[in-house]
């Protein structure tokens, strides 16, 4: 099965960037995929994807970059370096990629997007960047869950 996962927080501006990538994929995805929203807690993803095949998650970064950057990386390869971003949660988006891999528990294959916030204010509607990145990372997932069909 193919899964999709959006990580954020709706209520701190860009931190919402991963939910409403979801949100947009849901709307226009086939019946046959599956798509989910989480909050803050990194680690319920290794419950979230268990036994799924397929997996793409977007999560909002911190890393000093332009608001708007979007980093895809592939699971396969270790992150270490490479991606070194950090996530807006206690534990990274490759924080916990890299636990899962440690524990035997990353999917077949998990497809990351991480696309960096302007501001992560209380109350705070999503940037201008980010949501030109949201419509982006949304329209290369949905390109790929319908490519052949």
């Amino acid at each position: 099965m193919t899964l999709v996962i959006g990580i954020g927080n709706p209520d701190r501006g860009d931190d919402a960037v991963g939910l409403v990538v979801a949100r947009e994929v849901r709307a226009a995805a086939p019946a046959d995929i599956a798509v989910i929203e989480l909050g803050g807690d990194q680690l319920a993803l290794l419950d979230a994807w268990d036994g799924d095949a397929d997996v793409y998650v977007v999560d909002a970064i911190c890393s000093g970059s332009a608001a708007g950057s979007v980093y895809r990386f592939d699971a396969a390869v270790p992150l270490g370096g490479d991606f070194s971003h950090r996530g807006t949660h206690l534990f990274s988006l490759a924080d916990v990629i890299e636990l899962a891999r440690a524990l035997g528990r990353l999917p077949a294959r998990l497809t990351g997007f991480g696309i960096e916030g302007a501001g992560y204010e209380l109350g705070a509607p999503l940037s201008p960047e980010a949501e030109v990145a949201v419509r982006s990372v949304a329209g290369q997932i949905l390109g790929e869950l319908t490519e052949g069909r």
